[in-house]
C-alpha cells in the first residue's frame, strides 16, 4: 500500500513539473516580442528609389500621422529645366523582435494627388509645396510657391475637402496668397500647431529672412489669404544678414536652412527653440547632418510607434545619383 502510494505521488509530482515547464514555455514562446516602440536610425539614409540625376527636394509632408505620401518638387520631367511637384511614398516599419528597422520609399500615382499635382503644376517653376487640414473650415490646404505669373516666387494654394472612400473631392485653386505676396520672393510657408501663425521666407529686404504674420481668431484660410498685402515681421532672433529660408514649425521648434558663416559649408540646417514667446538663437544641426554641401528645406514627421523623430531634407552632397537628393534620418530635439 505504501509503494502504490509512492508511486502515485511521484506520478504527481513529475506531472506537476511537466505541466510548469510547458506553462512556462508557452509564455516565452507566446509573446517573443522585446520591443514596444521603434527608433529612427540617426544614420542618414538616402532615399534613392525617389532620387534622379536631376534636382529632387522641397518635400511635403502629409499632416496626420502614418505612412507619408509626399509631395515634392523636381525638374526629372523637363530633364534639368522646369520644376514641378510630383508625388511618391514613404513608408516605414520596426521589428518588436528584434527591433530592425525597414523604410520603403517608392514613386506614386495615387489619383487624387495626380489631380491636385495636375491643378497645382504651372508654367513656372514649381517650389515648396505644404500642406495642413484646416479644422475651422474643414478643408484640406496645399500651398506652393510659383514663378508662373510675375516671374518672382509668389505664394499660392488649393483647397479641397478630405478624401472619403474612392470619390475624389473638387479641387479649387490655385488662387494667389494676397496677404502675404510682395513684388520680391515669398515661398516655403508653414504654420504653427495652432495654425493661428504663418512662417515664411521673403528676400523683400534684400537677402532671405524668415518673416511671421498672425491669422485673425476663427477667419477660415482661404478668407485670410484673399485679404489685401498686410505687414509681416521678421523673426530677428532668427534672421541674419545671410539668406535663411525654408522655415519648418513642429510644435515648439523652428528648423531653417542658412548659409550664414560658422556653419560646414553652404547651406546648413538649423533649429531654434520657442521659449516664452521669444525664438532662440539658432542652434546647428551638426556633422551629422550637415556637409560642406548643402543642406536644404527640412520637414520633421512623426509616428505614434516611434520614440524619436524622423526629419526628411535636400542635399546635393557628393554621393548621390546627382544635384539635389532627398534624404531621411532619425533625429532628437528638444520637442515640448
Amino acid at each position: 500500500m505504501k509503494k502504490l502510494l509512492r508511486k502515485n505521488h511521484l506520478l504527481l509530482l513529475i506531472t506537476v513539473t511537466a505541466f510548469y515547464v510547458l506553462l512556462t514555455d508557452c509564455k516565452k514562446t507566446d509573446n517573443p516580442e522585446k520591443y514596444t516602440s521603434g527608433t529612427f536610425p540617426d544614420t542618414v539614409i538616402n532615399l534613392e528609389s525617389l532620387n534622379t540625376q536631376y534636382d529632387d527636394y522641397n518635400i511635403a509632408l502629409p499632416q496626420f500621422t502614418g505612412d507619408a505620401p509626399i509631395i515634392f518638387s523636381s525638374n526629372r520631367k523637363s530633364q534639368g529645366g522646369q520644376f514641378d511637384l510630383v508625388q511618391a511614398d514613404v513608408s516605414f516599419t520596426f521589428d518588436k523582435i528584434d527591433g530592425n528597422f525597414t523604410l520603403t520609399a517608392m514613386m506614386t500615382d495615387d489619383a487624387f494627388l495626380n489631380e491636385l499635382i495636375g491643378k497645382a503644376v504651372t508654367d513656372g517653376n514649381d517650389f515648396g509645396p505644404y500642406r495642413l487640414f484646416s479644422a475651422i473650415d474643414g478643408y484640406e490646404y496645399l500651398i506652393l510657391s510659383s514663378t508662373a505669373n510675375s516671374g518672382d516666387l509668389d505664394l499660392y494654394y488649393l483647397k479641397n475637402q478630405p478624401v472619403y472612400n474612392e470619390s475624389l473631392p473638387e479641387i479649387d485653386g490655385p488662387y494667389p496668397v494676397n496677404v502675404l505676396n510682395t513684388g520680391s520672393d515669398d515661398a516655403y510657408i508653414c504654420f504653427n500647431s495652432k495654425q493661428d501663425t504663418a512662417y515664411f521666407a521673403s528676400d523683400r529686404n534684400g537677402d532671405f529672412d524668415i518673416f511671421y504674420q498672425v491669422v485673425p481668431p476663427e477667419m477660415t484660410l482661404s478668407d485670410w489669404f484673399g485679404q489685401v498685402l498686410a505687414n509681416s515681421s521678421s523673426v530677428d532672433s532668427i534672421n541674419s544678414q545671410y539668406d535663411d529660408k525654408c522655415p519648418m514649425v513642429f510644435k515648439n521648434i523652428m528648423l531653417f536652412t542658412s548659409n550664414r558663416p560658422g556653419g560646414l559649408g553652404g547651406f546648413d540646417l538649423y533649429y531654434s527653440v520657442l521659449h516664452n514667446g521669444k525664438w532662440s538663437s539658432p542652434v546647428n544641426l551638426g556633422p551629422s547632418i550637415n556637409t560642406s554641401s548643402d543642406e536644404y528645406r527640412p520637414v520633421i514627421g512623426y509616428h505614434p510607434d516611434f520614440n524619436n523623430l524622423f526629419l526628411m531634407f535636400s542635399s546635393n552632397r557628393p554621393g548621390g545619383k546627382g544635384m539635389f537628393d532627398l534624404y531621411f534620418t532619425g533625429i532628437e530635439l528638444p520637442v515640448n
